[in-house]
């Protein structure tokens, strides 16, 4: 007769946790259509803030690379300024303020 395998305690907390976020969620999710597109701009935008953000910070570590040109140097900075440039364009087009580009991962805290 086949002994039952023990349960890992990592599987354990991980369903635990995701059982009690899920008790944290509404039963039903009510959506706006006005809302929509607005919603969703902010979520791309976030995730591209948050490239953004992975970006720059490792062409700031690059900056430091003897190997890099002053040349190589002024194009990462004006390719960064330029993204952070448009994402200002069309934070406005959608009317989202910087602090609204933000996901809250509940008990992980907020992604930005």
């Amino acid at each position: 007769m086949d002994e039952p395998k023990p349960i890992d305690p990592a599987r354990q907390a991980l369903v635990a946790g995701l059982t009690e976020l899920a008790s944290q969620l509404p039963d039903r999710i009510d959506i706006d259509p006005d809302a929509v597109s607005r919603d969703l701009a902010r979520l791309v935008l976030t995730v591209v803030e948050l490239l953004r953000r992975v970006v720059e910070h490792q062409a700031v570590r690059r900056m430091d690379d003897p190997d890099l040109t002053e040349e190589q140097i002024e194009r990462m900075g004006l390719a960064l300024w330029r993204l952070e440039e448009k994402m200002g364009q069309m934070k406005e087009v959608f009317g989202l303020a910087g602090e609204e580009l933000n996901i809250d991962l509940g008990p992980l805290g907020k992604l930005l």
